[in-house]
């Protein structure tokens, strides 16, 4: 599932994750399991509102990897 990550087009980060699921352009958003929760608690409740899938990946160093970037990512999302 993380594949879809290097393959298709995507956002990643708090900002830019919040603002495709309000504009209704993800199709899938993942979550670090290692993330604050104060951090990714308005994700997940944007999602289950709008009835987005979320995937859980277990930390934040693995998200930013999938990513492409040398950093961590709490939030990533593939885009419609």
């Amino acid at each position: 599932m993380l594949s879809k990550l290097c393959t298709h087009n995507k956002v990643v980060g708090m900002k830019q994750v919040r603002k495709a699921i309000i504009n209704n352009e993800a199709d899938i958003v993942y979550v670090a399991k290692d993330a604050k929760v104060k951090v990714v608690s308005d994700i997940e409740k944007i999602c289950k509102e709008k009835l987005i899938d979320i995937v859980y990946v277990d930390t934040m160093k693995e998200l930013g990897s999938s990513c492409g970037i040398d950093v961590s990512a709490a939030t990533a999302a593939i885009l419609k």
